[in-house]
């Protein structure tokens, strides 16, 4: 039997999780979720393909522009690998800001509006368009809460426009939910930047709070997370979720709880990426 070639193996690896295809593919199993949740069921939609190729070409922006930020850092690690396949990643990008485009004017004209907000957002994020050169996640503290409301905006409210669900303000704490988790899975990303971001002299949660109580809020979040689980099952929701999301929740906290003591960003990129995947096929099998 022939031996794997690991650096091969690598270099796919690499390609997938810094090609973003492993982040555009979460956040249609996010989108997912909510759809099946709601409706029973899953479909390829006009939104899910917006969700990937917009996924795909924010992401690809958001790193290659993110390496003007971050010079003395770009021999080592996962931005070494960003520098390796920067063509390749440009590619991608183009290739999802097209998807984007012409799936965009499959979708219905209140989720085309409603889209206006979180694009905004995005492109803020990663295009400098502050003063002194400044992106949104430039400005101290900002970030973690950005990203966790717009993926909980694009994942949740979205899917709900485009089955045409009623609109309820029961449907908030499904909202909080996935905004709870985003966030907890958010804070190990910046504790992996601790020194990137004191480069940069922005200022971040595990910055200002420490490590260990950083953990202790991504614990609180995905706590809180369960508790807006069961104000879902009280709204209609099958009780049948709490399991699931259990699993998620003490799964994603193990990964976390280790993410000072690893310094691979396959575990980041990869692994914790990876929870909301994981989220998505627990519900769909267990649910």
């Amino acid at each position: 039997m022939p031996f794997i070639n690991v650096n091969y193996l690598t270099k796919i690896v690499d390609l997938f999780l810094y090609g973003n295809f492993w982040i555009a593919i979460a956040a249609v199993a996010m989108t997912l979720q909510t759809q099946y949740l709601l409706q029973s069921r899953i479909a390829c939609t006009p939104l899910l393909i917006f969700i990937f190729s917009s996924t795909l070409f924010l992401y690809a922006l958001h790193r290659i522009v993110g390496l003007q930020k971050v010079k003395p850092f770009q021999d080592k690690g996962r931005y070494l690998v960003i520098s390796t396949f920067k063509n390749h990643i440009l590619i991608y990008a183009a290739l999802g800001a097209l998807g984007a485009f012409f799936s965009f004017w499959y979708l219905s004209l209140n989720v085309q509006i409603a889209l206006v907000l979180p694009a905004i957002l995005s492109l803020g994020y990663v295009i400098p368009i502050l003063t002194g050169k400044r992106r949104f996640r430039d400005i101290h503290f900002i970030k973690i809460f950005l990203v966790a409301l717009v993926w909980a905006y694009i994942t949740v409210l979205l899917p709900i426009l485009e089955s045409n669900f009623p609109m309820d303000i029961a449907l908030l704490p499904l909202f909080l939910e996935r905004t709870c988790f985003i966030f907890a899975i958010t804070l190990p990303f910046d504790i992996r930047d601790l020194k990137v971001d004191e480069y940069t002299a922005v200022k971040t949660i595990p910055s200002k709070l420490g490590i260990a109580y950083t953990k202790i809020l991504a614990a609180t979040l995905l706590i809180a997370m369960l508790f807006f689980a069961f104000l879902n099952i009280l709204n209609g929701l099958p009780f049948s979720i709490l399991v699931p999301l259990s699993i998620s929740a003490f799964s994603t906290f193990f990964l976390i709880y280790y993410s000072d003591r690893v310094t691979h960003d396959y575990y980041f990129t990869g692994l914790i990426d990876g929870t909301m995947l994981l989220q998505f096929l627990l519900i769909y099998f267990f649910v």
